[in-house]
C-alpha cells in the first residue's frame, strides 16, 4: 500500500484530450464542416456530429446520440441474419438500417440542425465478432449505408469527391484536391496491401486518425511512428513506422477489450447476466484502486491471453483474422483473448462477484481500472518484444474501457514506472475520448483533401507538413 500511496501523491499528469463543444446552429452559421460519424458497435450504436473550423483545423463536438445495440429489433420472418454482436444479438440488414436511421435522425434533430446541414457521413462498425470472415463486414457497411439513405443522406455525401466542383462551395478554398488526390492514405498512413487481415481494420484506421486529431489539444505530438489502442468492446488499433511520405501499418490489434470489463461487471449481479455491460453500472463511483483491486486484476489476467496471433488461427478474441494475409502484407497481429475466443469470460465474472461482495462497486471499479491498465502494459511489452515500437513511438489510448475511471492515471504511472527508459508519459502518451468519431471527421477531410498544412496530421513526430512529398510521390 505504501508504493501505491507514493504513486498517487506525485507523478506524471495524464494528457487527456477533451472535446470542445459548439451548438449545431452556431456550427452552421460559421460554415464549419459538419460530419456525422455513424457506428454500430457490439455495445452501443452512436451518431456523433462534429464540426471542423477548416481555417484553424480545430474540430468541435456538436452532439452525441447513443443507443444500446442490444435494443436493435429482432429479426422478422424472411430476414436473413448476416451477423451478431459479441453477446449474441442477431442482426439483419433491415434491422441495422432502421436502427441507424433512427439514431442519425434523432442526433440531427437534437442538435437543432437539418440532415441537409451535414456535409459528410462516415460509417463504421465494431461488430466483427459474429462474422465468419473479414470480408463479411462489407455486408454490415451496406446496411449502415441503407440506414443513412433512409435518414435522408444523399449518396454523394458518403463518397470521396473527384473534383473541387463536388465539394460544397464554402469549403473549396480549403481543398487541396487540385494538388493531390485521395489515394487511400489517412493522416499520413497507408492501409495494408492485399487481403484484409483483420475484420476491424477500418475501426483501427479511424481511431488512429481520431487520436491524432485529439492529441492536438495536448502536449503530445501524436504522429508517426505511433500505436493506437482502442478499448471498445473489441480491441482495435494499429501500429505505424516512420516512412515518408506515408507510414506503413506494421501492426494491427484485435480481440477483446471492453468485453472483458463487461464480464467482470456482471459479477455484481445488478445487471443483465447476458447483455449487461459496464456502462450499466452507476457512473458516480469512486474506484478503490488499492492492493486488493490489483490482486484481483492480476488473478483475472491469469485467464487473459495477450500475444502475437498464431498463424493457424481464424479467430482471436472472437474476431475473424487472417494471419497469412498479415504475413504477406508485412505486418503482425497482436491479440487479446480470454481463454480461447472468450471461453473463460465466465471466470472473470466470478472474480467480479468476489470484488463486489468484498468491497461493493468501489472495489469492482478498481478491479476494472487495474485490469485495463495491465492489458495496456502487456500489449506494450508484446509490441516491444516484436520490435514494433521503440522510444520514438507515441502511444494513444481511446475507447470506453481505456479512458474512464482512474485508468488514465494508472496507465500513466505504469508507463513512468515500468517503461520510463523509453517514454515520458507527459510527452509520449495521450488519452482521447471518442477517437472513432474524431477519426470519422478526419477521414471525411482526407477523402476530400481538406488539409491544414500549417497544422499537419500526417508526417512524423517533430517534422513538418508532407504535402510537397505527397505531390512528388503521386507524380
Amino acid at each position: 500500500m505504501g508504493l501505491l500511496s507514493k504513486l498517487f501523491r506525485r507523478g506524471p499528469k495524464p494528457q487527456i484530450a477533451e472535446s470542445e463543444r459548439i451548438t449545431g446552429p452556431m456550427a452552421v452559421s460559421r460554415n464549419y464542416y459538419i460530419v456525422a460519424s455513424v457506428e454500430l458497435g457490439n455495445t452501443t450504436t452512436k451518431c456523433i456530429l462534429t464540426a471542423t473550423d477548416l481555417k484553424e483545423g480545430v474540430t468541435y463536438l456538436v452532439h452525441k446520440e447513443v443507443r444500446m445495440t442490444r435494443d436493435v429489433r429482432p429479426p422478422r420472418s424472411g430476414e436473413e441474419v448476416f451477423g451478431k454482436t459479441v453477446w449474441g444479438v442477431e442482426l439483419t440488414r433491415n434491422s441495422v438500417a432502421e436502427m441507424v436511421a433512427d439514431t442519425l435522425k434523432s442526433a440531427v434533430r437534437n442538435a437543432n440542425i437539418r440532415v441537409e446541414d451535414v456535409h459528410f457521413v462516415v460509417r463504421s462498425t465494431g461488430v466483427t465478432a459474429g462474422f465468419a470472415s473479414p470480408e463479411e463486414v462489407g455486408e454490415m457497411i451496406k446496411a449502415l449505408a441503407d440506414g443513412c439513405l433512409k435518414a435522408g443522406v444523399p449518396p454523394n455525401r458518403m463518397t470521396a469527391a473527384m473534383s473541387k466542383e463536388q465539394i460544397p462551395e464554402p469549403f473549396r478554398e480549403y481543398s487541396l484536391i487540385d494538388k493531390v488526390y485521395f489515394d487511400g492514405a489517412v493522416t499520413g498512413v497507408k492501409p495494408p496491401a492485399g487481403k484484409e487481415v483483420v475484420a476491424n481494420e477500418m475501426e483501427g484506421e479511424l481511431v488512429m486518425a481520431g487520436i491524432k486529431v485529439g492529441a492536438k489539444s495536448t502536449k503530445v505530438d501524436f504522429r508517426n511512428p505511433c500505436v493506437a489502442i482502442d478499448y471498445g468492446t473489441t480491441l482495435a488499433g494499429r501500429i505505424t513506422n516512420d516512412e515518408l511520405p506515408y507510414a506503413d501499418t506494421i501492426g494491427n490489434l484485435c480481440g477483446l477489450a471492453g468485453a472483458i470489463m463487461d464480464a467482470i461487471a456482471r459479477g455484481c449481479g445488478e445487471i443483465d447476466e447476458e447483455t449487461g455491460c459496464a456502462l450499466d453500472l452507476p457512473s458516480d463511483v469512486e474506484p478503490d484502486v488499492g492492493e486488493k483491486a490489483r490482486e484481483l486484476a492480476e488473478e483475472a489476467h491469469e485467464y487473459i491471453d495477450i500475444r502475437e496471433v498464431p498463424s493457424n488461427r481464424e479467430r482471436f478474441g472472437t474476431v475473424p483474422v487472417n494471419p497469412r494475409a498479415a504475413k504477406k502484407a508485412g505486418l503482425k497481429l497482436l491479440g487479446c483473448d480470454v481463454g480461447e475466443n472468450g471461453s473463460d469470460l465466465p471466470r472473470l465474472t466470478e472474480i467480479g462477484r468476489e470484488a463486489y461482495e468484498e468491497g461493493g462497486y468501489e472495489l469492482l471499479f478498481g478491479v476494472l481500472d487495474w485490469t485495463a491498465t495491465l492489458i495496456a502494459k502487456r500489449l506494450i511489452e508484446t509490441a516491444l518484444d516484436l520490435d514494433l515500437i521503440d522510444e520514438n513511438t507515441a502511444i494513444g489510448i481511446t475507447g470506453r474501457a481505456g479512458t474512464t475511471g482512474k485508468k488514465p492515471e494508472l496507465i500513466c504511472r505504469m508507463i513512468a514506472e515500468d517503461f520510463g527508459d523509453y517514454w515520458d508519459p507527459e510527452k509520449d502518451l495521450v488519452f482521447v475520448d471518442d477517437g472513432l468519431a474524431r477519426g470519422a471527421a478526419t477521414m471525411a477531410r482526407c477523402m476530400n483533401c481538406l488539409g491544414t498544412p500549417e497544422n499537419p496530421l500526417g508526417g512524423n513526430r517533430g517534422g513538418g507538413c508532407i504535402l510537397g512529398l505527397r505531390i512528388k510521390h503521386q507524380q
